[in-house]
């Protein structure tokens, strides 16, 4: 027997741990395989004939990547220090590598300072790796195959395609490490400022952070200012039994090599939304459990009754029963157990949000403030409580999406090495679901402009009004634009749609110009195109659109 010890890339909570020692344990000759998902590292008892790609193969069939390490040895802790204020520029310690704390990286570079860049996971963090950009890539490869056995025009076959999950897995890979390579890995190689750190980091206190490296040892950074771009993972609900099953999360979803034949997803969100339909394209039956309805349930309700009408319509199943009461998984099939209903699966998606990496960073040592679900609190300057310790990404408060995220890291670098108060602007944030139809929406609901005590209009135009739509033969959906009572100001726009993302960003810039509901009307709109639908809504405020020509000025 051997002992093979190695890191393990892309793991993002302890059930990735799990799942790769599974992996490693369902391999011939070997007797024990453990990870932890802290360290990022992991060793295996093997007999001498399992080779190094034997363990490579099962963790990639897992999704992540498994990298020999030799033995440390020793275990003393001999700490190196970087010390601030010397050198070319400031010292700027960022923990995370992520799309946040890249965008940090390359502006604080700008600025001069020195940075350390600290990741225990993946160069890239959860969007390029395991959240948006496989994720898009898993929506439009389900997308072309229902196009496939269902066109919308006639005269065309509808022959059911072959799928081959293993290929569409592969596909999504190589374009994650395209990704990886170009946009992080090759950055960092050509910033000499930058120093690239695989490693946990923690602090010490608000101006040292500890670092055990991946390759063994330790590192103290003693910076000028932190910026925290720790992100966030997978929640997983403390149900009884579920820890004890091979449950996926959104990481092990967008990487399965098999589309399992009856697929249960826990949770109503957009991770819930995106990920059942593309399964349900690919083959599965699947069923969507919510604690309670309608899905999507924090937005506009109609946005999500119009989806899931759309989702039921295509085959998916909805059941709203509150919170899952136990799992089990025997001879293959989970059965997760409600008030009055067992479903049973092939596979179980977790999808019931995300939790930050904030909880092994050790900072009540630096004395920054967390709420109560462990998210750091940080004020208009991206700064925490803590002077010279700043925080952006999900492992804060803010709105988590990617571009969020890359704003913050950005202005966080500028207010730490500047000094000036320059502010993140969340006041005009678009946000897409990239379902089919999509769900795209910007500024207020008509319900929150009342809230505020604001006297609004609304009009909404279904895509059989939208000559796109018509000549598309796909009219699913409508597009909805709240506006002042009193001069007709844009407040906000809800899109349900095909595509509708794409057009979000019109109604972004429209709301944030200040402009009238009769000015967007005015406004020449290419045809054909989808975005005509934001002319046609806001016309409807004066018109009947119905009465219209078809490119009718």
């Amino acid at each position: 027997m051997k002992k093979v010890t190695f890191q393990v890339e892309g793991m993002t909570c302890d059930h990735c741990a799990r799942t790769v020692e599974k992996n490693l344990r369902q391999i011939s000759g070997v007797s024990t395989a453990n990870v932890s998902y802290a360290s990022g590292e992991g060793e295996a008892q093997v007999q001498n004939d399992v080779s190094v790609s034997d363990l490579e193969q099962a963790v990639r069939k897992a999704g992540y990547r498994l990298i020999p390490a030799d033995p440390v040895s020793g275990g003393t802790d001999v700490p190196s220090a970087h010390s601030p204020s010397s050198g070319s520029g400031r010292h700027v310690a960022i923990l995370g590598a992520g799309s946040g704390a890249f965008a940090a990286a390359l502006r604080a570079v700008e600025l001069g300072a020195r940075v350390t860049l600290v990741e225990r996971g993946t160069l890239g963090g959860t969007c390029v790796n395991v959240g948006c950009v496989p994720s898009k890539i898993l929506i439009r490869q389900a997308h072309h195959v229902r196009q496939t056995q269902n066109p919308p025009f006639e005269g065309i076959d509808r022959v059911r395609p072959g799928v081959s999950p293993v290929l569409l897995k592969k596909q999504r890979e190589g374009r994650v490490l395209e990704l990886q390579e170009e946009k992080y890995a090759r950055l960092l190689r050509e910033m000499s400022q930058v120093t690239f750190l695989a490693g946990s980091a923690s602090f010490v206190d608000a101006r040292t952070v500890r670092v055990r490296e991946k390759a063994g040892g330790w590192k103290t950074l003693v910076a000028d200012s932190i910026l925290v771009a720790t992100g966030s993972r997978p929640c997983v609900p403390e149900i009884p039994g579920l820890s004890d099953t091979p449950y996926w999360t959104s990481t092990e979803a967008l990487f399965a090599e098999a589309v399992p034949p009856r697929l249960i997803v826990l949770g109503s969100g957009f991770v819930a939304a995106e990920i059942g339909q593309s399964w349900h394209r690919l083959g599965s039956r699947v069923t969507i459990a919510g604690r309670r309805g309608p899905l999507l349930n924090r937005m506009d309700p109609d946005l999500g009754k119009g989806l899931q009408s759309y989702l039921e319509e295509e085959g998916i199943r909805f059941v709203f029963r509150g919170e899952a009461r136990k799992v089990d998984f025997r001879d293959g099939v989970f059965r997760v157990e409600f008030e009055g209903e067992t479903l049973e699966a092939e596979a179980l998606l977790v999808a019931t949000g995300r939790t930050p990496n904030t909880g092994d960073l050790d900072l009540e040592k630096a004395g920054v403030s967390t709420n109560e679900k462990g998210e750091i609190v940080v004020n208009g300057r991206l700064e925490t409580n803590v002077p010279g310790v700043f925080a952006v990404g999900d492992c804060t408060s803010l709105p988590g999406f990617v571009y969020v995220a890359a704003a913050a890291g950005t202005r966080a670098a500028t207010n730490m090495l500047e000094g000036g108060p320059v502010a993140l602007d969340l006041s005009v944030l678009p946000e897409v679901i990239f379902t089919d139809p999509q769900v795209a929406r910007v500024g207020l609901t008509e319900a929150e402009a009342r809230s505020r005590g604001i006297e609004v209009e609304t009009r909404t135009v279904s895509l059989d009004q939208v000559p796109r739509a018509l000549v598309n033969f796909d009219t699913r959906g409508w597009v909805r634009m709240v506006a002042e009572a009193s001069g007709g100001r844009l407040l906000g726009v809800q899109i349900l749609a095909p595509e509708g993302g794409d057009v979000i960003q019109a109604a972004a810039m429209a709301i944030a110009a200040g402009w009238t509901v009769r000015e967007i009307g005015d406004q020449l709109f290419p045809y054909l195109t989808l975005a005509e639908s934001l002319k046609l809504c806001a016309q409807s405020f004066h018109k009947d659109v119905r009465k219209l020509s078809c490119c009718a000025g």
